[in-house]
């Protein structure tokens, strides 16, 4: 008469005993490089001359292309409107700069304020890139496609303002994931929230042009009293591990000081989140990235795997490049 009674409560002793592991076990996850370093001390790139990119070059996204590591980086002129400059390298360090943009302002969207914080992936034989578009009254982000990093098409507004599930002012900062999760490509991106603004939302696509908010709320919300209690936004591409779907992600604080930090979604439902840091990984400590048109910003945009190092490409307070390393686990 007992025996059912007991054999459940038994099943339910396991099954509690087993999340407490795996909560246990996501509690001690560590993403699959160590600690950061700067790979240089000084800046890789900095602002130069009288034109497109007088003013700041930050906010790179980098990818490998036959061999060579090729950099777009949000450049701006002294008038603040920005444009996309385009740089390679042989060792992912030492870059050298076109004479002029490849993406300069053409559309109503992008008028007067331009081309901002691109993201790069590679997804078959084309680049998409993610840019947030600016014409002085909204942000929205956009998309644009290549078959050689050079010469752009664009899609047009891929999140409009104002009109998302949940957001209620501007869009930016699409991270797409790099290959399909059951049937549909994902992105991450930040939006505002009514009250809560600097949130990261998600979204799903089965063309990349087309995407649709499977969420009514934030997917990566603020934390009070945390590196991201005021800003969380998508950094690079996320990378497809065999724990789930990582992402290094830009978090501000209250006093709007930017730092890194990742979190880990599963890679069978991109909307849940299985762990995430509690400290940043990487801050602002070198001069350039505490003074400059932003103060103490650091502002990862680039990942690039590079043999048995990672190398990360980040914007140093709205004005200068930086690199850092990290060996790979």
């Amino acid at each position: 008469m007992f025996m059912p009674k007991l054999t459940m409560l038994l099943r339910m002793a396991i099954i509690t005993s087993l999340l407490s592991i795996v909560v246990l076990a996501i509690t001690r996850y560590s993403p699959p490089f160590g600690d950061w370093k700067r790979v240089s001390v000084e800046p890789v790139i900095s602002p130069r001359g009288d034109g497109f990119e007088s003013a700041g070059v930050f906010n790179p996204a980098v990818v490998k292309k036959d061999g060579k590591f090729v950099m777009l980086y949000r450049a701006q002129d002294k008038k603040g409107t920005s444009r996309l400059g385009y740089a390679t390298s042989d060792d992912g360090v030492n870059f050298a700069r076109r004479p002029q943009p490849v993406m300069t302002p053409e559309t109503d969207y992008e008028k007067d304020g331009g081309i901002e914080d691109p993201r790069l992936v590679k997804i078959d034989n084309t680049y998409y890139l993610t840019y947030t578009a600016y014409n002085k009254k909204d942000a929205q982000l956009c998309l644009a496609t290549s078959a050689d990093l050079i010469h752009w098409e664009r899609k047009g507004i891929i999140m409009p303002a104002y009109k998302g599930r949940w957001n209620v002012n501007w869009t930016k900062a699409g991270a797409i994931v790099p290959q399909k999760i059951n049937g549909k490509y994902w992105m991450y991106f930040m939006a505002d929230a009514d009250k809560a603004p600097n949130q990261m939302g998600v979204a799903y696509s089965t063309d990349l042009v087309n995407w649709t908010e499977p969420l009514d709320r934030p997917v990566l919300a603020h934390r009070p009293g945390y590196f991201d209690s005021f800003v969380v936004e998508p950094g690079p591409p996320p990378i497809i591990t065999k724990d789930g779907i990582l992402m290094v992600y830009n978090g501000a604080d209250n006093k709007v000081v930017y730092s890194a930090g990742w979190v880990l979604f599963d890679k069978n439902d991109p909307t849940k989140v299985l762990a995430r840091s509690d400290k940043p990984i990487f801050g602002a400590e070198r001069e350039w990235e505490k003074i400059g048109q932003v103060p103490n910003v650091v502002f990862v945009e680039g990942m690039v795997r590079d043999g048995n190092r990672w190398l990360f490409y980040y914007g140093g307070a709205d004005k200068y490049v930086g690199v850092a390393t990290a060996p790979a686990r």
